[in-house]
């Protein structure tokens, strides 16, 4: 069974602020195979600047930085063979996106995820080559959190994990994304199985877990995005 892939959130969010060259630094130093990190366009129709910001309050932030900036970080020699988890926000920038990424030489190493389908539309039609991926599902809150939204999330979650292997897989077979990028309550062994039998990858977000990063080890995601990829480490002790 080939490794999971050790994916940092935002870069390493619990060891520096996300979406920073200092967390991007952070996880690197974590031993991470693939950076996740956030872009959102500076207007709401696609237009502006593109920031690393997870969304509008956070592109308030002082320290938010350009994707420009991001991804000539990115490819320095320390970053040499890490994978890119770039998750677009809203619709409306795609072409903008896969543009940036094709200058600063980092198409190749890239997954490109997105909760619109719209997106993953744009996307193939302007990157057919493009490896993109499907993050489901389409929520801004994690719904665990609370518990006035754990229980019927728990009741949603039921169905869901009934339906998603079979979509996901017809879906997959289609062409029409690469990967799912999957909350972990939605994971199942037959979720596993359908992606693997359609060809494709399952990366499970956001585990800040040492547990449960060992239980989805052991179905065969993957990979496991996480805030603190020191957890990885401590898996292996």
């Amino acid at each position: 069974m080939p490794a999971v892939k050790r994916v940092g959130h935002k870069g390493a969010h619990h060891i520096a602020p996300g979406n920073t060259l200092a967390s991007f630094d952070a996880a690197l130093e974590a031993g991470v195979d693939m950076i996740e990190f956030d872009v959102l366009p500076e207007h709401r129709d696609g237009t502006g600047r593109l920031l690393l910001a997870h969304d509008y309050i956070d592109a308030r932030r002082a320290d938010v930085i350009e994707l420009d900036e991001g991804l000539e970080h990115l490819r320095g020699a320390g970053y040499s063979g890490i994978e890119l988890d770039v998750d677009l926000k809203v619709t409306g920038y795609e072409e903008r996106v896969t543009a940036a990424l094709r200058r600063h030489r980092l198409l190749d190493r890239a997954l490109i995820s997105t909760m619109e389908r719209e997106s993953l539309r744009a996307l193939r039609d302007f990157e057919p080559g493009a490896r993109i991926g499907l993050s489901v599902p389409k929520l801004r809150r994690d719904p665990l959190r609370t518990w006035y939204t754990r229980y019927p999330a728990y009741a949603i979650g039921a169905v869901a994990r009934e339906l998603l292997p079979t979509s996901t897989e017809r879906a997959m077979r289609a062409g029409h994304f690469d990967a799912l990028m999957c909350h972990w309550a939605l994971v199942t062994p037959r979720l596993v199985s359908a992606i693997e039998r359609a060809g494709g990858e399952l990366y499970v977000w956001t585990v800040d877990d040492a547990a449960r990063i060992a239980r989805l080890e052991a179905l065969g995601v993957s990979g496991v995005i996480t805030n603190d990829p020191r957890l990885f480490a401590s898996r292996a002790s």
